[in-house]
């Protein structure tokens, strides 16, 4: 399947800015019903219709985004990952069969990780050193600095930091690169090496979430009952828009007594304000 069958903004995604437009455009585009995925995934594969396969790959894409996030620790640009998995899905939804009675986003998902997993081995140092001049100086002095072996305390970290000219934080990275060990990325739990470690990198690849038509659900949920809650926000007046927020959707919660001195009144009457807003959008979002 080419490239082509999609726009080239909806599948490489470049730069935070542009990565946030194309996170809220994949959003945008509609999920499939059962039918409708069994109808396109029959007309792609009988019929070889690149039409119904763009738009397979389109409602999915939101679903890459997902993934993902799931794999950022490892120091890679979202954007990047998105990419490698949109790649994954369109090999997906070539081989999909609908009549294995599995919906696609089950499917894909093997093929998406698997894109994302060759990405990170092909990139994923576990440790980087020597980037720099003064890097490199820490690096070659840092070990013969040390007095003991073991993680150096506060006062030797800065001792080191003034003998060598850097920064406390440079020479608290430099021991952490040192202190690691390189591992066998995917080490078999069966190895003769009795200092192996138990735990690979490996292992930390595969995900704890729910299966993903749970997940996608979650999000697909959150969202549009947080679209419910702005819509009912909306519906009311600015003085209990500014009550609603002030005490429920900012960081820095206000009290009553705050609100009642902002507004001139008692703060049983912000109370009360705060009470008929919440009736007013529990209202509208059941109905």
């Amino acid at each position: 399947m080419s490239k082509a069958l999609v726009p080239s903004h909806l599948l490489v995604p470049a730069g935070t800015g542009s990565l946030d437009a194309y996170i809220q455009e994949v959003n945008k585009i509609p999920m499939l019903t059962l039918e409708e995925e069994q109808d396109l995934a029959q007309r792609y594969r009988d019929h070889d219709d690149l039409e119904a396969a763009r738009r397979l790959v389109l409602a999915h894409l939101r679903f890459v985004v997902h993934v993902a996030k799931g794999y950022t620790g490892y120091g890679l640009q979202l954007g990047d990952l998105v990419q490698e998995g949109n790649i994954g899905l369109m090999k997906a939804v070539k081989r999909f069969d609908p009549d294995r009675e599995v919906r696609l986003v089950s499917f894909a998902v093997h093929w998406i990780r698997a894109e994302m997993h060759e990405f990170i081995l092909r990139n994923w140092r576990i440790v980087k050193v020597a980037t720099t001049k003064a890097q490199r100086k820490l690096f070659f002095n840092l070990r013969k600095s040390k007095k003991r072996l073991g993680w150096l305390n506060m006062e030797e970290v800065n001792t080191v930091a003034h003998d060598l000219g850097v920064k406390p934080e440079v020479v608290m990275e430099m021991e952490s690169r040192l202190s690691g060990q390189d591992v066998g990325f995917d080490l078999s739990s069966d190895s003769d090496d009795d200092d192996a470690p138990r735990v690979t990198p490996a292992a930390f690849l595969q995900s704890d979430s729910d299966t993903p038509e749970v997940a996608l659900e979650m999000e697909d949920l959150e969202s549009h009952q947080n679209s419910l809650l702005y819509e009912g926000l909306g519906q009311l007046d600015e003085r209990s828009q500014d009550i609603i927020r002030s005490r429920w959707l900012t960081d820095q919660k206000s009290t009553l007594q705050e609100l009642a001195d902002r507004y001139g009144v008692s703060a049983e009457r912000i109370r009360q304000l705060e009470v008929n807003a919440m009736n007013k959008m529990r209202a509208s979002i059941n109905a």
